[in-house]
């Protein structure tokens, strides 16, 4: 299984940016897809997940109403719309996905690499 993230990259405060991942090897349509993010110096941070059919969505306090996560079964791929971006969301930005749309984002089993986005002031 790969998850491939595409997307990051220089942004002003303000501005928005589409994340995409594709996965490949397995089909995560009814199970679990989610983003998280990792800026230097601090913890991985869960953002946004999408699980199960028709596709439950759960969103982190920090990012609701700014974030929305998206996936497309046909394309195996999960996306994460995000608006108003603030500097401090400075950071590598990773997909994971379980085929089980109950696991917890701490035990998704599939990890992609990451999309670096950087929000300048």
């Amino acid at each position: 299984v790969q998850l491939q993230a595409s997307g990051g990259g220089l942004v002003q405060a303000g501005d928005s940016l589409r994340l995409s991942c594709v996965a490949s090897g397995r089909n995560f349509g009814s199970g679990a897809m989610g983003w998280f993010r990792q800026a230097p110096g601090k913890e991985r941070e869960f953002l946004a997940a999408i699980a199960g059919i028709p596709g439950r969505t759960y969103y982190a306090d920090s990012v609701k109403g700014r974030f929305t996560i998206s996936r497309d079964n046909a394309k195996n791929t999960v996306y994460l719309q995000m608006n108003s971006l603030k500097p401090e969301e400075t950071a590598i930005y990773y997909c994971a996905a379980d085929l089980d749309p109950q696991s917890g984002w701490s035990t998704y089993e599939f990890w992609g690499r990451g999309t670096q986005v950087t929000v300048s002031s």
